[in-house]
């Protein structure tokens, strides 16, 4: 017995259709445009489709709730032109514009954003979603931590709203909201890949990054990371790119809360510092360091251990010395020298922070007074 198999006799009678149509080959089928019933300017004649209940997703919401607060940065630096004015080469002041994000957490005109935004800006336009503009002020910047707040003279202004980025865990959602590329209020989505990167942008970070996939690109800095609940849970700050692939960084921001409010309060953010040079240790370093120094014998593990005292520093009055491998700083355990630069950035000028030490097999607590962190010009 032979069986059609599905298909088989509409080909052969549109294969008999087409060889006895039109002399071209070709026919037209009854009802497509062009064809007889049909609206030759008819796109689509498909039937209305009733809208679905309770379509709106989570990134909608959240972008709603935070969108309405993330704003423009425009910023105007005026620069010397060594050349200006000789030989014809250009007027002897220059302008230079750049462009970057920021969001609003006060109505009274409070807006955080990146100090790399407004770093040496003569002038800062901040502009809203919804067009207005406002002429803003930078209270303070702090380029260790790359925080910077801005004020502009309004009342009422949407807010975004806070979370806690001490409750991020990888795996979850991040939206990124800004003005990458100049392309004002764009929203891309992905998740938290990583937290607690203080290696991300080199050794001796203080700031221990939120990493994520989502889309993040020059324009961005300054503009919120936020959660599936339309919470801020970091400030976008850095890229690093690689053919094929990216990944973003954000300040957490319950770091950048703490320094807003120094900056908000006193005009500048306060760091103590204690005075040491740092090595991360390895089992092969430890090995090379006790084969050809006799006074410094290391444990073959991971850790990070003193490499050198600054003279007069906390770390010296508090009697650490090199060969010291560091176990905790303020009941913190380390890792690596950045471990111990966020730790210590934990403490308080002038407070005692206990530091576990490592030495020659006997483990020593040490009360170290942190000392404010030199300012650079």
């Amino acid at each position: 017995m032979h069986r059609f198999r599905p298909g088989t006799a509409l080909a052969v009678l549109l294969a008999g259709a087409a060889l006895s149509g039109c002399s071209n080959g070709w026919i037209r089928l009854p009802g497509l445009p062009g064809g007889s019933g049909a609206d030759p300017s008819q796109v689509s004649d498909a039937p209305p489709s009733a809208a679905l209940q309770g379509s709106k997703n989570f990134v909608v919401s959240a972008v709603d709730k935070v969108g309405p607060a993330v704003v423009r940065i425009d910023t105007v630096r005026r620069v010397v032109n060594p050349l200006g004015g000789l030989f014809g080469s250009g007027p002897s002041i220059q302008q230079q514009q750049g462009q970057g994000s920021g969001f609003i957490t006060r109505s009274d005109g409070v807006v955080l954003t990146n100090a790399h935004v407004v770093e040496g800006a003569n002038e800062v336009g901040v502009t809203l979603p919804d067009g207005r503009n406002f002429k803003g002020k930078v209270l303070g910047s702090d380029p260790i931590t790359d925080v910077a707040v801005v004020k502009v003279a309004a009342a009422g202004l949407p807010v975004a709203p806070l979370g806690n980025s001490d409750n991020v865990r990888p795996g979850e959602w991040a939206i990124a909201i800004g003005n990458p590329l100049g392309l004002n209020n764009t929203v891309t989505l992905g998740i938290i890949s990583a937290v607690q990167r203080t290696n991300a942008l080199g050794e001796g970070q203080r700031v221990p990054y939120l990493q994520t996939d989502a889309a993040v690109n020059p324009g961005n800095s300054g503009g919120p990371l936020i959660n599936d609940r339309g919470q801020v849970i970091g400030i976008n700050t850095a890229i690093r790119q690689a053919p094929g692939a990216g990944l973003s960084f954000a300040i957490p921001i319950n770091l950048g809360r703490q320094i807003a409010a120094q900056i908000i309060e006193k005009g500048r953010a306060s760091h103590p510092y204690i005075g040491v040079r740092l090595q991360a240790l390895t089992p092969q370093l430890a090995r090379e360091v006790n084969s050809t120094n006799a006074e410094c014998k290391l444990p073959e593990t991971r850790g990070v251990v003193v490499v050198e005292v600054m003279p007069g520093s906390p770390a010296a009055k508090a009697g650490l010395r090199s060969c010291d491998l560091i176990e905790t700083v303020g009941g913190t355990g380390v890792q690596d020298p950045s471990g111990v630069q966020v730790a210590v950035d934990q403490g308080r000028v002038g407070q005692s922070l206990t530091v576990v030490v490592q030495r020659n097999g006997r483990q020593l607590n040490l009360q170290v007074k942190p000392a404010e962190l030199p300012r650079q010009n």
